[in-house]
């Protein structure tokens, strides 16, 4: 866990590095919820790039603070987190209010949107009446008053029927927030209005409503389309308020595509070549491993060494590089590929990396029955005896 002090408080936020030249990817929460809700969104997503999550002031692990919520002071939280970690020209991912302070971010600081996604918001949620009404029972019963309720707007009915136990703990995290950062957050949609905002956006922009969302209706999300330019829409069936909890596979799916459409910080035509070979020799660390890299540097020579920079640079830092695929996929076909042409010391060497891209043996194993189908029973098993040494040494060495 990270924590770190910014506008008068602690704000709490996880951070993994990225590994290729994808743009970073920033998930801001909902209402009444904390960065856990993409927890398995990120299980299904494979992103090579930077990921930043946070839990925005008065929700999960972060500091209420005193100064008077707003979606404006939200997302000055929101850009100054980001500045502390050095990240910009992100792809932000908001939900619901999320989507709201990810609008303000891209007015605001232009610099650090590459790209949103939108997901079950608008630029206006509801009306004064609405959220005055929830603020009052919350003021007379605390959350719990309105927690129910809730629920029913961010699940669907089949969810709400086959998930009770799932029901129950996201109600747990709803009534856990702190009062005041519910409350202060709730005053912040309240008093929101980002359709001036909104129709200025000039970034690329993927609109997401769940089919079910009784909160933030489809057609309420949809008009977003008409309102930004750029700005494209999905409807997610049998899904509520909250896609990363209840469709998190598919959500990932539509998050790799936007993210596979955005030029990656590596282009042959802006960047030196010194720079392509930077990121291809972190892929190649991250893949082969330290030890493999640095046996392969210390042993080449003036001979072999303009060969060592083209596969550095084309194999590693352009194509393994590249974001629309993970790690896992792009071990998997690169172990049928060789096993096809026979290509066994590479099979062994990428049967050996599997283990740092996420590739299982039941994938491998897959891969070469691809192999003896596509390619034939010789090819595939010569490389089934290739990768079954592999496995032998490994098990025996503790790997």
């Amino acid at each position: 866990m990270h924590f770190i002090e910014l506008n008068a408080t602690t704000l709490h936020f996880k951070k993994t590095n990225g590994a290729s030249a994808a743009p970073a990817l920033v998930l801001v929460n909902s209402l009444g919820t904390d960065f856990r809700i993409w927890d398995e969104f990120l299980a299904h997503l494979g992103h090579q790039g930077e990921i930043l999550a946070y839990d925005k002031r008065g929700h999960g692990l972060s500091g209420v603070g005193d100064a008077p919520y707003s979606i404006d002071l939200h997302m000055r939280d929101l850009a100054a987190l980001m500045d502390s970690q050095g990240i910009s020209d992100a792809v932000i991912c908001g939900v619901s209010v999320g989507g709201m302070i990810a609008m303000a971010l891209h007015a605001a600081r232009p610099d650090l949107v590459k790209a949103l996604i939108l997901c079950d918001t608008a630029p206006r949620i509801g009306d004064v009446k609405t959220w005055q009404d929830r603020i009052d029972i919350i003021d007379a019963n605390g959350i719990e008053g309105i927690a129910d309720g809730v629920m029913s707007r961010w699940f669907s009915p089949e969810f709400l029927k086959t998930q009770p136990a799932a029901v129950a703990g996201y109600r747990n995290l709803v009534c856990r927030t702190p009062l005041k950062g519910y409350r202060g957050t709730c005053a912040a949609i309240r008093d929101a209005d980002l359709t001036s905002q909104a129709a200025q956006i000039d970034v690329p922009v993927l609109c997401v409503g769940g089919e079910d969302d009784q909160s933030t209706p489809p057609d309420l999300v949809e008009g977003m389309v008409n309102l930004i330019p750029n700005a494209k829409f999905e409807r997610i069936s049998s899904c509520g308020h909250i896609p990363s909890l209840e469709q998190p596979e598919y959500l990932a799916h539509l998050v790799r595509q936007m993210i596979s459409r955005c030029p990656t910080k590596i282009d042959p035509d802006e960047q030196c070549q010194s720079e392509i070979y930077k990121q291809g020799m972190q892929t190649r660390r991250r893949v082969l491993g330290d030890t493999h890299v640095d046996t392969a540097e210390f042993q080449k020579s003036s001979f072999d060494k303009p060969f060592q920079e083209l596969i550095t640079e084309a194999a590693w830092g352009h194509v393994w590089s590249r974001p629309s695929w993970t790690l896992r996929e792009r071990s998997i076909v690169t172990i049928a590929l060789l096993a096809a042409l026979g290509h066994l010391d590479e099979v062994a060497m990428h049967a050996r990396a599997a283990k740092n891209t996420g590739a299982t043996r039941e994938d491998i194993s897959e891969a070469l029955l691809h192999t003896a189908i596509y390619a034939g029973v010789p090819a595939a098993n010569s490389a089934i005896k290739t990768v079954k040494n592999v496995f032998a040494q490994l098990d025996a060495s503790g790997e």
